[in-house]
């Protein structure tokens, strides 16, 4: 600051020695005009001359103005009857004054307009270059840092100054160390000593730039988050004038744009190679659990075999029936993979029809009594006909997943209920057990992909968390909802879906 008063005194007084210059210049050529005998109109345009110099000389209207009155008074003074005084003998002198001070005031205000114009046209020429030449810079980008660096010599070289940027990561946090010009063409690497204290001092920034002991520090936004921080040196910053302070303004946005291009452009990237590897992944389950099928299917109608040419009490029938069981569970397996490789794909067609829910649970329940004789699985349902619009193939795979689900948990001597109820605008499906039920803590993740349950023994570790995902996928498809939670009466967990009565209330309506 004492810097900056300083220069702007020493402007003054060198404003104020060629505004008196130039009045003493033109009364010394009106006096030589005088001795040769020029008329008095001459020496006025002198002294007009003189008021235009000095304020193309000069900043502002005030020396101009200034000088338009002292030229005035010089003229009475010294070539006006009577000489050397400011008294006036002859009236018409007094329209001679105040023409030549009117003349003056609009002459001189005129030349500092244009000269005004002159210098804003000169400094917008020179930020529009100098952004140009930033702009230009920084297309050849190949990184963030080096956005940071490009934009840090440039201003460096414009404001005559060591400049500094310090980049902020994807997660809003100021990096470790910053770039500072050094001279033209060199630049190093400065640790911070606080990275926390310089992101709560721009977090908490209510003006342009945060005012520091080394630096102000002017924060670089982006479209979600804050990008850097442009680190001006205290000396430069405080002797900034206002063009310099709008320059600097234009070129942090031009380096704003530039990272916000860089860091859409890598998550559009990386958005594309998840894509891609999601597309791999499915390709290949699909492969896989497609070549899986015709040999699982093999072995289970080979163990089926062997189990019926074996009597119940001969070793051998205990080996078969637990290869059937386990390719049983692989073949499960597979459909389920292959289900939600189409579910992911988008593959998957709904095409509901007006099915009986009974049909539909008696189905789900034969095909899980095959596998599993030593339980007993009970069902109720309505007395009437319960019509409910589904796929019926499909909502026999959800059904069958949650009683696969059911007995993976719960002990052969336990009860299972499938039961259907009619609701208001829904018919509701719920499968129930005894089992050792659901942990509190996992109840808001048992429908996340390859998500598996803690609880249970041995047995109830075994499975991949494909069921339960597909099922609310399914039911999700068909418009309704799903959810599972601990029973109320007792131990046990409870999966209810429930699906939409609404087609078949406008078909009736129709």
């Amino acid at each position: 600051m004492t810097i900056l008063k300083s220069k702007e005194r020493k402007n003054v007084f060198r404003y104020v020695m060629i505004t008196v210059a130039m009045i003493a210049a033109a009364s010394s050529i009106g006096w030589i005009f005088r001795m040769i005998g020029f008329p008095e109109a001459n020496i006025v345009i002198v002294y007009l001359l003189s008021i235009l110099m000095t304020a193309r000389l000069t900043r502002g209207y005030v020396y101009g103005i200034a000088a338009s009155v002292v030229a005035t008074c010089a003229f009475n003074y010294f070539f006006t009857k009577p000489y050397f005084t400011l008294s006036v003998n002859d009236p018409s002198y007094l329209i001679t004054f105040a023409i030549m001070t009117v003349t003056a005031f609009i002459t001189s205000a005129l030349t500092s307009k244009v000269k005004q114009n002159a210098l804003e046209a000169q400094e917008k020429e020179a930020e529009t270059s100098a952004l140009f030449q930033l702009t230009n810079r920084l297309t050849d980008a190949a990184d963030i840092s080096d956005i940071a660096s490009i934009t840090t010599d440039t201003i460096s070289g414009i404001m005559n100054c060591r400049a500094a940027c310090l980049c902020f990561d994807e997660n809003g946090q100021p990096e470790q160390s910053f770039i500072q010009q050094q001279n033209a063409g060199n630049q190093v690497r400065r640790k911070v000593s606080d990275t926390s204290e310089i992101r709560h001092r721009i977090e908490g920034l209510r003006t342009a730039f945060d005012a520091g002991e080394e630096f102000y520090d002017w924060p670089i936004y982006g479209r979600e988050s804050i990008l850097g921080v442009l680190r001006i040196p205290r000396e430069t910053a405080v002797s900034m004038s206002e063009p310099l302070k709008r320059l600097l303004r234009s070129m942090i946005e031009s380096a704003a744009l530039a990272m916000d291009r860089f860091r859409s452009a890598q998550e559009q990237q990386k958005s594309r190679e998840e894509t891609e590897q999601e597309r791999y992944r499915g390709n290949l389950l699909r492969a896989i659990s497609h070549d899986l099928r015709t040999p699982l299917s093999g072995i289970m109608g080979t163990a089926e075999m062997l189990m019926d040419m074996t009597d119940n009490t001969d070793p051998r029938y205990s080996l078969a029936q637990g290869i059937h069981k386990d390719a049983d569970w692989l073949h499960s397996l597979v459909e389920n993979i292959l289900s939600l490789t189409r579910l992911q794909d988008g593959r998957l067609t709904i095409t509901k029809q007006p099915e009986a829910a009974e049909e539909v649970i008696g189905g789900a329940v034969s095909h899980v009594m095959k596998r599993y004789p030593e339980y007993e699985i009970m069902v109720s349902v309505p007395e009437e006909v319960l019509i409910v619009p589904m796929d019926a193939k499909l909502i026999e795979q959800v059904l069958i997943n949650l009683l696969d689900n059911a007995i993976k948990h719960t002990p052969p001597d336990c009860e299972i209920i499938v039961s259907a109820s009619e609701e208001k605008h829904s018919a509701a499906f719920s499968v129930a057990d005894r089992g050792c039920g659901i942990a509190v803590s996992e109840l808001p993740n048992i429908f996340q992909m390859f998500y598996t349950t803690r609880s249970g023994g041995v047995d109830a570790q075994r499975g991949v968390g494909l069921g339960l995902t597909i099922c609310e996928a399914i039911v999700k498809a068909h418009g309704g909802t799903i959810e599972g939670r601990n029973r109320t009466d007792g131990q046990g967990a409870e999966f209810i879906f429930t699906l939409p009565m609404e087609d078949l209330n406008h078909g009736e309506q129709e």
